[in-house]
């Protein structure tokens, strides 16, 4: 039974290891409810609508439903309930379709102390938002790289393909992976050299760790 002003929380992580490593970080703190967890996004929904709670606390890498979609489906159906996504890396534009989609009110990676789990738990309860400060300058980041890019007119599969000539992808395997013709690539690769006012790969790699694009 909740006491008053106790947080009510589920957990779902596809790794039953950092559930349980959640559930010891803060089992002695009063404040916070730990009400359920599962490690299958697929039963989050029909866990809600029986037990609703104030916070869903998940991961973003599940391969059964990831934990965008997952958000997602929550804060259509749950838009009381508040949102902390848990990851490994706080890949910008990840991060930012959370926000835009899903209204999540805090991302932190898995690295995080006993101690800034349960602020940012507290600071969310209350309506606030909290982002681990990796998270926010990956947005940041992620922010100059879609300005540079825009500056440039850089479209988003251009930038796919820089960063895969980047890894020595050669025009052949670059058509494999995006599944596209060759000639097709060298015509991006054609334009991404004019726009960027490069000529050489090693120029283009250049221009694309300098103005964080890769």
């Amino acid at each position: 039974m909740l006491k008053k002003d106790q947080i009510s929380v589920i957990i779902v992580d596809d790794h039953q290891v950092v559930i349980d490593g959640l559930l010891s970080m803060l089992k002695y703190n009063e404040q916070i409810k730990f009400i359920l967890t599962t490690t299958d996004p697929t039963q989050v929904i029909p866990m809600l609508e029986e037990t609703p709670v104030d916070m869903l606390i998940t991961d973003v890498m599940m391969p059964a439903l990831p934990g965008n979609e997952l958000a997602k489906k929550v804060k259509e159906r749950f838009p009381q309930i508040k949102i902390l996504a848990l990851s490994m890396s706080g890949e910008g534009q990840l991060v930012s379709q959370m926000i835009d989609e899903a209204n999540i009110s805090g991302y932190m990676l898995k690295n995080i102390s006993k101690t800034e789990l349960a602020k940012a738990l507290e600071k969310i309860a209350e309506g606030g938002i909290y982002f681990s400060k990796d998270v926010i300058e990956e947005l940041q980041r992620a922010n100059q790289r879609k300005k540079h890019s825009q500056e440039a007119h850089l479209t988003d599969r251009e930038i796919e393909i820089i960063r895969l000539i980047e890894k020595e992808y050669n025009n052949k395997q670059i058509a494999e992976v995006l599944f596209i013709s060759e000639r097709t690539v060298e015509t991006h690769r054609k334009n991404i050299l004019r726009k960027t006012h490069t000529s050489t790969v090693i120029g283009l790699v250049k221009y694309a760790y300098e103005y964080k694009l890769i």
